[in-house]
């Protein structure tokens, strides 16, 4: 690509943003598209850096008369993204950014369960004192669903807990050092103490989790979903919660974000729910456009991308 300028337009006003696309090269044009702003009738680009859900100029910008031949979602999934409108161009999303503070946030999930944290904690004296009914991770079944960085991260971490983990993962293939494949959901379901949900939201992970598969779990099950609602049937959950199958639901992802007033998964006393913020850390925005920038750089070399979106499976 480097033989030639290239124009990238963005729908995005990221900081310091001319400077870092111009130490890649001075003859990549950043053309920025500001809010609701008429488009230029003869505005062309080779890029489009646009973010991961509908915005009004994006079927404009994705006319095939503007020219962008790589589209780059700014987020980690295109689940609210109108893959309809992409055609055969080549689609990016920064994957993995949230790798590691979602798989932290799933060890203190794990941890607080097993330590019964805030429970244990006193503010008068208590019954006993030096005495508790503590669990151990050491020993425990954890079963992932998808095994992408998310999930990755994850394993690595419980496998350093001395936990056995499984993974249930769309295509056959080599799984890292300690990690089992499971041979379906609900054989996963039923091996698991704990169920770690970290796959993308595509119609064939659509309520993975309903009262059919839910059926088949192992009794005190406990759920940490930190992908997308819609992997769960919220119906059928209650249900397991109700009859003890599930026995307590960490759910940082559910469906609509958020619950309505009044919702029964702000009342529930074996649910722990959480406003979607798993993947926050320090400097979250800047991964994410660091991602960007190695992608921009590999692509003005003519190098393979990193990121890249499968359109007909949906992530």
């Amino acid at each position: 690509m480097s033989a030639q300028r290239l124009r990238l337009i963005s729908v995005l006003q990221l900081p310091d943003m001319a400077e870092r696309v111009a130490a890649i090269s001075p003859d990549i044009e950043l053309i920025q598209v500001q809010g609701d702003a008429p488009l230029p009738a003869d505005l062309r680009g080779d890029i489009l850096l646009t973010l991961a859900f509908p915005t009004p100029h994006l079927p404009a910008l994705l006319n095939p008369a503007r020219g962008v031949r790589w589209v780059h979602v700014f987020g980690t999934g295109v689940d609210s993204f109108p893959l309809e409108l992409v055609g055969d161009r080549v689609l990016t999303c920064s994957r993995g950014a949230s790798g590691t503070p979602i798989a932290e946030w799933v060890m203190a999930m794990l941890l607080a369960d097993a330590k019964q944290l805030p429970r244990v904690w006193v503010q008068a004296p208590p019954a006993n004192w030096h005495f508790a009914n503590l669990a151990s991770l050491a020993g425990q079944r954890l079963g992932l669903v998808g095994l992408g960085a998310i999930g990755t991260a994850v394993a690595r971490r419980a496998r350093a807990f001395d936990m056995q983990v499984s993974a249930l993962v769309r295509r056959p293939r080599a799984l890292p050092e300690g990690v089992a494949a499971a041979g379906s959901i609900e054989a996963l379901l039923a091996e698991s103490d704990y169920l770690v949900l970290a796959a993308p939201a595509t119609p064939a992970t659509h309520h993975l989790l309903n009262r059919r598969t839910l059926a088949a779990a192992r009794p005190g099950l406990r759920l940490i979903n930190v992908a997308r609602g819609s992997l769960v049937d919220h119906d059928a959950l209650r249900q397991a919660l109700d009859s003890g199958t599930v026995a307590t639901a960490y759910l940082d992802a559910v469906e609509p974000e958020p619950p309505p007033a009044g919702h029964w998964l702000y009342s529930h006393p074996q649910v722990r729910l959480s406003p979607h913020v798993s993947w926050s850390e320090p400097g979250a925005m800047a991964v994410l456009e660091q991602l960007f920038y190695a992608n921009l750089e590999r692509y003005w070399r003519g190098e393979p991308l990193a990121g890249l979106v499968d359109q007909q499976a949906g992530y």
